[in-house]
């Protein structure tokens, strides 16, 4: 490659949401052992998925393919009621893992159609988040994408509310919300917006760089909703070639002048690295930053009172070392969980395994 510089997207990779999901699910396998069944992927990136695949859990989608009583996980994508009390039926142990943004979302389709709203959601069709949060209330609740779709509304005589999927791209919802807004002006929208602020930052870090580069090397899934965003935006910005990529195996080999790079907020940090020593700039990294993220979600509930009957079980009754130590657990990033309980490298989209290293040294910049 003959690439001069590489502009380092920041924020970039796991978010908070992605951070307390990746952890939970690496938790309640310390505390039962495999197999750990988890309904849907944790997070839409394939590498981590493989990964916890290695460890001993088994990814389903429908619950009944969980043997009753085993210890399942709902996914951070948030589950539809049905699943959920599908998933108690079992009388299994059931870890909720929905991201606290969703769960937002889906208080909020509960109250305004409680109130006799029609709900006007942008979400893309097949989604996850979107089929999850649309079975709160399925018959209050209409799916759009597009202005167009949003013509295509029949009239309301109800009043008229407007939520979200919260990875969408932010021009993915601003062009439907004004759609929205000039089809029914009194509509109601939440105080705080639904679209995540992680999401939104990994845009705004795109767009601070974006044209300043000949090619954006996004990495992260095909399926994960905010890294296709993230492609849409750079090639938006006019990046002459946009490039998602699920690791450095994927990476082409005539790279020239200024690259930039990011990763979507369900993509490890390690990826990146790999990626950043694969293309070798000759010039180094500079990592430009739009802003810090201080955001940490607790574990869930049913999950802290586990793990707590389990570290004093182990303590006092065995004089064991606790499985999972929930006080060190805001300190701890979701790539060092992983890293622990497994002990193989990652395993690139294209067969081969590289070694986990130091990330190189990345001089930081405005």
């Amino acid at each position: 490659m003959g690439v001069t510089k590489v502009l380092l997207a920041s924020p970039r990779g796991f978010c908070a949401g992605v951070e307390m999901a990746i952890k939970a699910l690496a938790s309640l396998l310390g505390a039962f052992g495999p197999p750990v069944y988890c309904y849907h992927e944790i997070v839409h990136n394939k590498i981590v998925v493989r990964r916890f695949e290695e460890m001993g859990v088994i990814f389903v989608d429908d619950i009944s393919e969980v043997p009753p009583g085993s210890p399942v996980m709902l996914s951070a994508h948030g589950s539809a009621p049905e699943v959920q009390k599908a998933a108690n039926d079992l009388g299994s142990y059931v870890v909720d893992s929905v991201c606290p943004l969703v769960t937002k979302v889906h208080h909020e389709v509960k109250v305004r159609s409680g109130k006799g709203y029609r709900i006007v959601y942008v979400g893309h069709e097949g989604h996850e988040e979107a089929v999850g949060t649309m079975a709160v209330a399925p018959e209050s609740i209409h799916r759009v994408e597009s202005p167009e779709d949003v013509e295509a509304l029949p009239d309301f005589d109800e009043p008229v509310a407007l939520l979200a999927q919260t990875t969408l791209g932010h021009r993915d919802w601003t062009d439907v919300a004004a759609a929205a807004r000039e089809r029914f002006p009194e509509i109601w929208t939440p105080g705080r917006s639904d679209l995540c602020f992680a999401t939104t930052n990994r845009q705004a870090a795109l767009e601070a760089i974006a044209e300043r580069c000949e090619t954006f090397v996004i990495v992260g899934s095909e399926n994960s909703s905010n890294t296709v965003a993230l492609e849409k935006l750079a090639k938006r910005m006019g990046c002459e070639r946009v490039l998602r990529i699920n690791g450095p195996g994927e990476l082409p080999n005539d790279l020239s002048g200024t690259v930039g790079l990011t990763a979507g907020a369900s993509a490890p940090e390690e990826l990146v690295n790999d990626v950043l020593r694969e293309i070798a700039p000759e010039e180094g990294a500079e990592e430009v930053r739009v802003t810090d993220e201080e955001e940490y979600f607790p574990p869930p509930r049913q999950l802290r009172d586990l793990l707590k009957i389990v570290t004093g079980f182990a303590t006092v009754t065995l004089g064991a070392e606790p499985p999972v130590d929930l006080s060190a657990d805001r300190r701890v990033a979701a790539s060092a969980v992983l890293r622990r309980f497994c002990d193989s490298p990652l395993r690139m989209s294209n067969g081969d395994r590289q070694d986990v290293g130091a990330a190189p040294a990345i001089p930081a910049s405005s």
